[in-house]
């Protein structure tokens, strides 16, 4: 049975091979949220009735296991996108969809971190997340530049490393819930030189 390295069947499994993965799969989100993306594999394996042995036949590295976790995430973050590429405020559309991706980066503790560290990598199995949704992101940031609301220079690398760092510094600041807010606010009026509100609409000089 193989098994790609981004923990994704590279062809059909068998019947029990398929019930090994899914509950791995089930495990591990639960140990993440619990824990965060460092929990023991170990206990992950063991959670699942399995040996560690089977759980990196299936996922090779953590990224792979973090990677398969987040998909789900990750295909509702694309959806989204899609049906915000059609908003009638390109800049509001593209800053509620970096709110909606720090939204389900926290659902993991350490995952924002893992997610910069590799947003330039293709190499790791964390790339399945981080370059779909930096395509999708493209589309979004493309609209809102057309418009003029941001700066031409502006690029979706910078906005999904400003977005993890967002996430992190929510994570690591759990007694303040407004952080993520007032983080996200300050990076939109960065967008743009003349003062970028979020709703795309830029503040008369001098304000």
């Amino acid at each position: 049975m193989a098994t790609s390295t981004a923990g994704t069947p590279a062809r059909p499994m068998r019947a029990d091979a398929r019930r090994n993965y899914d509950r791995l799969l089930a495990e591990a989100r639960t140990a993440f949220a619990e824990h965060g993306t460092t929990a023991s594999l170990e206990d992950v394996a063991r959670s699942a009735g399995l040996g560690i042995g089977t759980l990196y036949r299936h996922f090779p590295t953590r990224h792979a296991l973090m990677s398969a976790v987040f998909q789900e995430a990750v295909a509702d973050l694309i959806v989204r996108s899609r049906e915000l590429a059609g908003a009638e405020r390109p800049c509001e559309a593209l800053v509620e969809w970096l709110g909606t991706i720090i939204t389900h980066a926290g659902e993991y503790r350490g995952l924002a971190q893992a997610l910069m560290s590799t947003c330039r990598d293709e190499t790791s199995a964390l790339s399945r997340c981080n370059v779909p949704m930096r395509e999708a992101g493209s589309v979004l940031l493309a609209r809102a530049q057309a418009g003029g609301a941001v700066r031409a220079e502006v690029s979706i690398d910078d906005l999904m490393q400003l977005t993890n760092a967002i996430a992190l510094a929510a994570e690591q600041s759990p007694d303040d819930p407004e952080l993520a807010d007032r983080l996200l606010t300050l990076t939109v009026r960065g967008l743009s030189s003349s003062g970028l509100s979020s709703s795309g609409e830029s503040s008369p000089s001098g304000d």
